[in-house]
């Protein structure tokens, strides 16, 4: 069984990352195609240890018989072209923002709420397409799982440390050069950031709304209640730091039941997609250089908050490239195969 499958944007950050874990995964595939904008057609990307691939333009591909593609080519250009291949038979796995809150658009963390995705599918009119959430989103709801499944979460209050390369590849860039200035007493203009992100945090991630809020901020309350219970409060602070790869958050939870610790701990080791780490000692923690290229949420940290009833803090780590967006996509369309949802196709 082999299947056909376009990675769109596969010249951004993550597009190169979804590459790089198709092949890692062993990924079904009986062709890759590297799609993205007209001004990248032509360039050549790494698909595996040896094979190379042409960048193909998106404009003007075709996706008729094409099995599974994967979107990270910014908002608006998957608002035009997901539903094109949608169209044409293609099941899209898009991760941006664009279609997450779309009540007919499964929003999916395969380790989370698979159900949903079985249940869009099993629909006839369904529209071929599905939602990777937000990065910061997928590693808290892996985290928070199996603690809602034990305890039955009430509240959740959230605050990141977000890598610059949420920002893509110009966030990665723009803290090279900003460090690299410093270290020679020269100064660089901010273009990603609205502030130097050398050396400095920066409380603000994507626009801002109406209440104050940050949108990354809205995405974290919204995608965690549409994909894990629509009664959970959820209140994010979304903070820029100066890591190139890995996302950090400080979770603190109330429970609806008590939450014994070490109920807790137990439930975590067990959960799918989760690491605990949390040795009471110097270094017994993960942090998100030490989860680079890495599958795993990382959860740390671990212990009671006595300032509410039945209240947990940790922290978890995890690479937003990975998890946080190529891996997490990946593994949904290996879910749809290994599920039979998808008619089966011939090598």
């Amino acid at each position: 069984m082999a299947y056909r499958v376009a990675v769109v944007g596969a010249t951004g950050a993550v597009g190169r990352e979804m590459l790089k874990t198709l092949a890692e995964r062993n990924f079904p595939a009986s062709e890759v195609i590297a799609l993205a904008s007209p001004r990248s057609a032509g360039q050549q990307v790494s698909f595996g240890d040896e094979a190379i691939l042409t960048v193909k333009n998106l404009e003007t591909f075709d996706f008729r018989g094409v099995d599974f593609g994967l979107f990270s080519p910014g908002a608006s250009i998957s608002a035009v072209h997901a539903p094109r291949a949608a169209e044409a038979g293609c099941i899209v796995i898009d991760n941006t923002s664009h279609f997450r809150m779309e009540p007919d658009v499964p929003l999916v963390v395969p380790e989370v709420n698979t159900h949903a995705l079985e249940a869009f599918m099993a629909k006839p009119d369904w529209r071929r397409i599905i939602a990777n959430p937000n990065c910061s989103t997928i590693q808290m709801v892996v985290a928070l799982k199996p603690l809602h499944e034990k305890f039955g979460i009430r509240r959740v209050s959230v605050a990141t440390y977000q890598s610059v390369s949420g920002a893509g590849k110009e966030g990665m860039d723009e803290l090279e050069r900003a460090t690299k200035a410093t270290y020679v007493h020269e100064t660089t203009k901010p273009e990603v950031f609205t502030k130097p992100i050398a050396f400095n945090v920066i409380p603000h991630i994507d626009v801002f709304m109406k209440d104050g809020a940050t949108k990354e901020e809205w995405k974290m309350t919204v995608e965690t209640r549409k994909i894990l219970d629509p009664d959970i409060a959820v209140f994010a602070t979304c903070v820029r730091v100066p890591v190139f790869i890995g996302h950090g958050e400080a979770v603190h939870v109330e429970f609806a039941n008590p939450a014994p610790l070490e109920a807790a701990r137990a439930a975590l080791r067990a959960a799918p997609g989760v690491t605990l780490f949390d040795e009471r000692e110097d270094g017994g923690y993960v942090t998100p250089l030490e989860c680079q290229g890495e599958d795993a949420v990382y959860v740390s940290r671990l212990r009671v908050d006595p300032t509410v009833p039945h209240g947990l803090g940790f922290w978890c780590v995890s690479d937003n490239l990975r998890k946080g967006a190529a891996l997490n996509a990946v593994q949904i369309a290996e879910t749809i195969v290994k599920r039979g949802l998808i008619g089966k196709k011939a090598a």
